[in-house]
């Protein structure tokens, strides 16, 4: 099989999703964490779905709306945008209950990828903005390690894992894969 042209967009259910439209990021303060995003990644801000001068969502429905742990509240909640990519929905949250950053090895998502040209600007740019580089950059895994690949873990302030990857020679597939991989076009003036 090799990958199709077109994604279907239909099943017996009906339409299928269009694509990733945004990441949630628990953050433990808002501002901080979108002056690092935004000096680490070049975010962009779209807009606050919950400012400080608003009363925190809270109370039994929200909880079980979210998921959230008893007793807990969401203060404060931000929509940033990083070059072409869906968005970055940031959340900062006063609960009872918390836990530290995912690693890799823990289930659920744990990890944001971001695809740079310029790797070396990138690794720059990441420690300017007050984040730690886990090792040296090194080449990709199979099927992302055509030439002039690289990749580098990070850790954003709060402990948040962030991959910065490139692949300028694009990616091997193999005969049975259904569909390439989705790459950033670069980012335009949106």
């Amino acid at each position: 099989m090799h990958p199709s042209p077109t994604p279907p967009r239909h099943d017996a259910f009906g339409e299928l999703p269009r694509g990733i439209h945004h990441l949630g990021l628990t953050v433990p303060d808002l501002d901080q964490a979108t002056d690092f995003l935004r000096a680490a990644l070049g975010a962009r801000w779209c807009y606050d779905g919950l400012t400080a001068d608003d009363p925190p969502r809270q109370g039994h429905q929200v909880e079980r709306q979210l998921g959230l742990p008893a007793g807990a509240q969401v203060c404060r909640q931000r929509m940033l945008r990083i070059g072409n990519g869906p968005g970055l929905e940031l959340f900062e949250i006063d609960s009872p209950q918390r836990q530290g950053a995912a690693g890799l090895q823990d289930l659920g998502l744990n990890h944001l990828a971001v695809y740079c040209d310029a790797m070396e600007a990138a690794v720059e740019r990441i420690r300017a903005a007050g984040g730690e580089l886990l090792s040296e950059v090194h080449g990709n895994s199979r099927h992302e390690d055509t030439p002039g690949n690289g990749s580098v873990y990070a850790r954003a302030p709060w402990g948040m894992l962030i991959e910065l990857q490139t692949i300028p020679a694009g990616y091997t597939y193999g005969p049975d894969s259904e569909v390439q991989a989705w790459l950033p076009t670069r980012a335009t003036g949106d």
